[in-house]
């Protein structure tokens, strides 16, 4: 993709050539978008929207490349998860899965979640430290590491491979990250099977469909890998994208200062200002349709722009403007239709218990360095920071 108007580059400011690119057409032809085949680019709210409830934008990954040659091997449980599936397998897939991300589950965890929050801060150094590190990393992957039961000691590394799966460019980095995932979470799955614990995946293993049909082994390391990998890494972008956006708006930043409570009531437009997933997943039309008033050819990769959407003026006004009194209800960092993300609950709560603890803790919280000095993620679907050093 380098080089085309599909691939925004990574850094520290995506915006200004996305709204370049809606102003030319909030749907455009592309010469090489996914796999390098050439496909459309999505950059508008309205249309955005439209394209993820379009039923004949298929997320089947599989079937779009089964006659199609590629040189990759990812592991065939993350490139075949329910992420990548289109009814009634991904119905069947969801609905088993889809209690342990409640409301009511989430807010059974918010007590450990502000707990582990404040043993993280008082871990700081303060002399200085790192955000990412010290915070947005460790939070989410504890936390879901914890709803999985996966054993304390391997939480780190399993944030190490799962990092290496967003490696833009360096596709053998990518695929052998994704087979050491996927054998170490089949192994946890056997592992469960004779040893069960108060965990997801415990309790996925009992689990039938409407059926009766158990999940099989492939489908359980399928979906834990898909739930360790969503469930922390699009938090960690968040958390660090919305202390940043914070530190770089005093005004706002000030409302917070005096009351951390706002920010439950901010998390919608903090994740509308600077999405942490740049790009929806993989989709492609899989016969001919319509959007956003052009037509689009069957057999083409269609890449859905969330960061673009979330900046579109004809949804919400000044959107380059963190407005914390916005309603941005409509907001498009977790998708939208039936691949809205699972974990959206639990990503919020993360969140906004994240920035309130940060906040009533350390509220003299400043950047360390520069703005222009951070280092960005050097990967296209997600957008975040590599470190984001600050002073306390």
């Amino acid at each position: 993709m380098p080089g085309t108007p599909s691939d925004p580059a990574p850094g520290a400011d995506p915006y200004r050539g996305y709204a370049a690119l809606r102003q030319r057409c909030p749907v455009q032809a592309v010469p090489s978008a996914a796999g390098g085949f050439p496909g459309y680019l999505v950059t508008g709210h309205a249309e955005a929207r439209q394209a993820l409830l379009d039923p004949a934008l298929s997320k089947d990954t599989a079937a779009f490349f089964a006659d199609r040659p590629s040189g990759r091997r990812i592991h065939p449980a993350l490139a075949q998860s329910m992420l990548a599936t289109d009814p009634p397998a991904h119905t069947r897939l969801r609905r088993l899965v889809a209690g342990a991300f409640s409301s009511g589950t989430v807010d059974r965890l918010r007590p450990y979640i502000h707990q582990l929050a404040e043993q993280l801060v008082d871990a700081f150094d303060p002399a200085g430290t790192d955000l990412v590190e010290a915070l947005a990393a460790p939070l989410p992957v504890t936390v879901i590491g914890e709803l999985l039961g996966v054993p304390e000691a391997d939480r780190g590394h399993l944030r190490d491979l799962s990092g290496r799966l967003f490696a833009a460019g360096r596709p053998q980095t990518v695929d052998d990250a994704s087979h050491a995932l996927a054998e170490y979470l089949d192994a946890l799955v056997t592992a469960k099977r004779t040893t069960p614990g108060d965990d997801l995946l415990s309790r996925l293993l009992e689990a039938r469909d409407g059926g009766g049909s158990p999940l099989t082994q492939f489908e359980l390391t399928s979906l834990a890998s898909l739930l360790l990998v969503a469930g922390h890494e699009t938090s960690t972008n968040a958390i660090g994208n919305a202390v940043l956006a914070l530190l770089q708006n005093p005004d706002a930043l000030a409302r917070l200062r005096q009351d951390p409570g706002l920010v439950e009531g901010a998390v919608d437009e903090l994740l509308r200002y600077d999405s942490a997933v740049a790009l929806a997943t993989f989709r492609w039309t899989q016969r001919p349709t319509r959007l956003g008033g052009q037509d689009l050819d069957a057999g083409r990769p269609v890449l859905v722009s969330l960061g673009a959407a979330n900046r579109d003026p004809l949804a919400f006004a000044d959107p380059d403007r963190l407005d914390l009194d916005r309603d941005a209800g409509a907001q498009l960092a977790f998708g939208h239709g039936i691949h809205r993300c699972l974990g959206a609950p639990l990503a919020r709560a993360e969140l906004a218990i994240a920035v309130s603890t940060l906040l009533r803790r350390h509220p003299d919280v400043a950047l360390a360095v520069p703005a222009e000095q951070l280092r960005w993620r050097e990967t296209r679907l997600m957008r975040g920071l590599v470190a984001l050093p600050v002073t306390l």
